[in-house]
């Protein structure tokens, strides 16, 4: 496994490597300047503009530009906003815990929804309980996120009043009031979020366990006198697992981007907020590190569920 560990890693830096020149030459040929706003005012001067370009080295080749870039990138300095005219760094660790509160939190509600359900789905095949579930999933993942948070507003905070529907991440209360109040507010996000990756993970585990509960070694397993519990967490289960894994590698590394339609519906301050306002300003050091960053967790997370499955399935090796 250390082999095949370190083949992968290695494989990974040219992947960077490519992902980083299209990222960086697509930001720095789009179209837009972070500071044609300072044009537009008659009160500054236009030296002012061609000074701070001047800094931040806008107008060098490309070439340069990603060069010095990349050089920075890896003595962990990921730039300055052009907006803010703050570390990327900061501005990132700051959204960063309310991202990882909201969508951590979402895709937890997911798996303890989806797992269950799922399974019972799959062990009770076409029944009442199997059509109930497959229904909710199907309107669950067809409906989009901007248009149930939409309704959870207008239910939870209009008409019922039980919930704010703008989070704000500045809490006066202390303890036990400052938990409760973070969960009122995360709670209509979190329950969105959530509930839109449970009816896709649903339809992953109940197809999986399918598949699986059918096996020749399932049945060996109820003849020789297990019972149905153990079999199904002890055997189908395991197996059932694996492409549930590939499904849900791929989609923490999105916990880093956020939630970027449900943070605008919410006025959540994370990192997808961030990412919207940085495009929209043309703030590219806060766009490349994000999107760089995003790009390098999901070959991470693809590494670690590759290793994952030999720990759920024996007879997978790696060579």
């Amino acid at each position: 496994m250390s082999r095949y560990l370190l083949r992968r890693l290695l494989i990974a830096i040219p992947v960077l490597l490519g992902i980083s020149v299209v990222l960086f030459s697509i930001l720095a040929l789009a179209p837009g300047d972070p500071f044609g706003e300072l044009a537009m005012n008659p009160n500054i001067p236009p030296e002012v503009r061609f000074n701070l370009r001047k800094q931040f080295g806008l107008d060098d080749p490309l070439v340069v530009r990603y060069v010095r870039w990349l050089a920075a990138m890896l003595h962990g300095d990921w730039g300055y906003s052009f907006v803010s005219r703050l570390p990327v760094q900061q501005l990132i660790l700051q959204r960063l815990p309310t991202t990882l509160f909201v969508l951590g939190s979402a895709y937890m509600l997911a798996l303890l929804i989806a797992l269950p359900v799922g399974i019972l789905s799959a062990m009770k095949p076409y029944s009442f309980f199997d059509q109930v579930a497959t229904t909710f999933a199907f309107v669950g993942y067809s409906l989009p996120t901007f248009f149930t948070g939409l309704l959870f507003i207008l239910v939870f905070s209009i008409y019922l009043g039980w919930l704010p529907f703008i989070y704000s991440s500045t809490v006066e209360a202390r303890g036990l009031a400052w938990v409760i109040e973070h969960l009122r507010q995360g709670a209509m996000p979190i329950s969105v979020l959530g509930l839109f990756e449970a009816a896709s993970l649903t339809r992953f585990v109940r197809s999986a366990m399918l598949e699986v509960v059918h096996q020749d070694y399932i049945t060996t397993a109820r003849a020789k006198g297990l019972t149905e519990y153990l079999t199904i967490l002890k055997h189908a289960l395991r197996n059932a697992l694996i492409p549930v894994v590939t499904v849900v590698a791929l989609q923490i590394p999105t916990i880093f981007t956020g939630a970027v339609i449900t943070e605008q519906i919410f006025r959540v301050p994370g990192i997808g907020s961030l990412l919207i306002a940085a495009i929209e300003s043309t703030d590219t050091p806060v766009v490349m590190a994000i999107t760089f960053v995003y790009a390098a967790l999901v070959i991470l997370f693809n590494l670690f569920a590759d290793l994952i499955y030999g720990l759920l399935d024996p007879r997978i090796t790696y060579g």
